[in-house]
């Protein structure tokens, strides 16, 4: 998108000069003769950068640059004069102007003034919106079938612009994906722009998106560039957008399909080049069904549907996050490094984990602080973790043994009871487990499991053993 200057001067012939060079290389220009005519285009069209004669008649350049500054106090604007005085560069530099151009008017210094005054601007936005995002976001950690999947579509996913739908349960690391692909995209120098649509409150969300011009509502004391403005060229991440009311919807629809939109209150087309990135815990399509979400804009934000596994799925990985997460935390604190014991992880190992790799994180900086000792074991475990009822029985004997063969042991156990679950079916089990068929069968020969023959009786569902039984029934009366 072309940088829109603003060229203010009381002088035609500098205007169509000076308008008309600037248009050649490329900018968009637009012109005023005086400074009460300035304010108004800025509040209209908001240029990136304002060339500003001093002296005009009425409202002259330095009123004029003051009150430019008090409304849009990050706007570039440069003065230019025929009459300029070293007290008079020095009350403009005080002022805000970024600096001062004699004429006769030198096109060549004109453009490097330009040029550095939007490198400047844009680098300013960019650290702005850097502190916004200080905290470094850590790398997807893990080495699970159902990880090594996730970070190979990563990688196929990340080069292109393709829209990207991140589906989850709370707390698996839906963020972490969104960060991971701008990270090995193409827009990876440019901004990646986080938006939690359900923490917005639904009157603030169209604002926070597109942005508002002063007066739009109560409180818009100022013009302010919404999100997809500020994520330009770059990538914005909507989380959790199945809480996005239908009217929002409508609008994020459209700029994903014209990549354009106006400010509220505005009247402005502002175009933009933005990759969308969404997630969301929900259902969409169970959402779509009962009029909570609109299907056109599903379809268009699921055109590369990603599905984050939940930790119960990939309990392998949780020995590597603890130890992740252990070693962040004392690099935090720069306390001691503390170490979990081996019976401990099986422990953690046998929860489901209901809120995920954001629960265990939790979990583990609690352990951490509160733990006395330099290591952490099954004692130190919060009791629905080392016990939970009748397992607590079934448990204990595992928990008793060497972490390798705890692990091999719940695994067999796991791998047993979920294949008796599904009536011996191999295919089917693999599918309900997360986990490729043919490992599945490596598994089963590794850890020497018995599979229930598929067809027997004690492994049917009750309406197929009600059928199987009519079945033989009829054949005994037929002889």
């Amino acid at each position: 998108m072309a940088k829109h200057i603003l060229v203010v001067d009381d002088e035609q012939a500098i205007l169509q000069s000076l308008g008309g060079s600037l248009a050649d290389e490329g900018y968009q220009v637009s012109t005023a003769a005086s400074g009460t005519e300035a304010l108004a285009q800025a509040a209209e069209n908001q240029p990136d950068l304002v060339l500003l004669d001093i002296w005009m008649p009425g409202l002259d350049g330095i009123e004029t640059l003051t009150r430019l500054k008090a409304e849009y106090p990050h706007l570039p604007v440069i003065m230019i004069s025929g009459h300029g005085t070293i007290e008079t560069a020095v009350q403009a530099t005080r002022l805000g102007a970024f600096d001062f151009i004699e004429k006769p008017l030198s096109l060549d210094k004109i453009l490097v003034t330009i040029d550095n005054a939007l490198k400047i601007h844009d680098l300013a936005e960019e650290v702005t919106l850097l502190k916004t995002q200080a905290v470094k976001v850590p790398e997807i950690t893990g080495h699970a079938a159902l990880i090594r999947e996730l970070k190979k579509q990563i990688d196929i996913v990340a080069p292109t612009d393709a829209f990207v739908l991140i589906t989850g349960e709370n707390g698996t690391g839906k963020e972490l994906v969104a960060h991971a692909i701008h990270r090995h995209s193409r827009r990876r120098d440019k901004p990646l722009v986080v938006v939690n649509c359900a923490a917005i409150p639904e009157e603030l969300i169209e604002s926070e998106l597109f942005g508002h011009e002063k007066g739009a509502f109560t409180g818009a004391s100022k013009q302010r560039r919404g999100r997809f403005d500020l994520a330009h060229q770059g990538t914005i991440f909507l989380d959790e957008i199945g809480d996005m009311s239908l009217k929002t919807q409508a609008k994020v629809l459209r700029i994903l399909e014209e990549q354009k939109f106006e400010r509220v209150g505005g009247s402005r087309t502002i175009k933009v080049d933005v990759r969308v990135l969404a997630a969301t815990n929900k259902d969409l399509e169970a959402e779509i069904k009962r009029d909570n979400f609109r299907e056109d804009l599903y379809f268009r934000l699921n055109v590369i549907p990603i599905h984050v596994p939940p930790l119960r799925e990939r309990a392998e990985d949780i020995p590597d996050l603890v130890g992740e997460f252990l070693e962040n935390f004392s690099r935090r604190t720069a306390g001691p490094h503390k170490r979990i014991t081996d019976e401990a992880l099986a422990a953690l190992q046998t929860y489901a984990w209901p809120g995920n790799v954001r629960e265990l994180k939790n979990l583990i900086e609690r352990l951490a602080i509160l733990t006395p000792s330099p290591s952490i074991g099954p004692e130190n475990l919060p009791a629905h973790l080392a016990a939970d009822g009748d397992a607590s029985d079934r448990l204990s004997p595992v928990l008793a043994k060497p972490y390798k063969e705890a692990k091999t042991e719940f695994e067999r156990a796991y791998l047993a009871a979920k294949l008796e679950q599904h009536g011996g079916n191999v295919s089917l089990t693999a599918s309900n487990i997360g986990m490729e068929r043919s490992h599945l069968h490596r598994k089963i020969r590794t850890l020497k499991i018995a599979v229930p023959k598929k067809g027997d009786g004690d492994s049917l569902p009750p309406d197929k053993k009600r059928r199987k039984a009519t079945g033989a029934r009829k054949r005994r009366s037929k002889k």
